[in-house]
């Protein structure tokens, strides 16, 4: 039995959607599931007890947040590499110290010392040679204009009372992290080139592109 599905995607592959708020991560991680049957990994929101308090006072409770996703995704990245791969993971764990408590630390909302304190936690978790690093990560990638259009329609309250700016702060601090993200392969997709309302009808051609990205990198490190 082989080990590589029929579009050279391996079946222990782990594979990490990724981009900024309402770019459709979640739709993304589904589709692909569906398509080669990998198991899922989503981001946990319903049950974040940090979150909503977040959203009302950034000043507060970014430290705590970013603690928190940090330890669940710590954890969730452990959990998917030991039960062998086969998944498809709705954002990283990159994200979190390269964007968000990063903007925090610039805008003031998050102090010197808590920053420092979540880097070097972060680096001394994640940014070492034990820790597992996914074998792709997908950068989902549009205009703002139809990000924020994205994020309006879905309704969520606590997003919709977030002013504007920081959407647009947000998104441009994912494009300036993934110009510079070099901790594993990185495949672009524009949301404009695949219908997301109808996502199965547009799949087949990423998934070629997942297969060549993956067998390219795994080429390259055997080498």
């Amino acid at each position: 039995m082989s080990n590589i599905n029929q579009y050279g995607i391996p079946k222990d592959a782990v594979i990490t959607v990724a981009g900024t708020v309402g770019v459709g991560k979640s739709t993304m991680t589904k589709t692909l599931a569906n398509a080669i049957g990998f198991r899922t990994s989503y981001e946990k929101v319903e049950n974040n007890p940090y979150l909503d308090k977040f959203y009302n006072d950034f000043e507060r409770w970014s430290f705590h947040l970013q603690i928190y996703f940090l330890a669940e995704r710590f954890k969730e990245q452990k959990r998917i590499f030991e039960y062998g791969g086969g998944f498809i993971q709705d954002r990283s764990v990159y994200e979190d110290t390269g964007i968000f408590a990063k903007m925090h630390y610039d805008k003031g909302t998050m102090t010197p010392t808590d920053y420092n304190t979540y880097k070097h936690l972060f680096d001394s978790m994640v940014m070492t040679p034990y820790f597992p690093h996914p074998d792709l990560l997908i950068y989902l990638e549009g205009p703002f204009e139809d990000v924020l259009d994205r994020i309006k329609n879905r309704g969520r309250e606590m997003e919709q009372e977030t002013p504007v700016d920081y959407w647009r702060e947000m998104y441009d601090r994912y494009e300036e992290w993934i110009n510079n993200f070099n901790t594993c392969p990185v495949m672009r997709i524009n949301i404009n080139d695949y219908d997301l309302l109808n996502p199965d009808t547009s799949v087949e051609p990423i998934l070629e592109r997942i297969g060549n990205h993956i067998q390219t990198s795994r080429q390259y490190i055997k080498s």
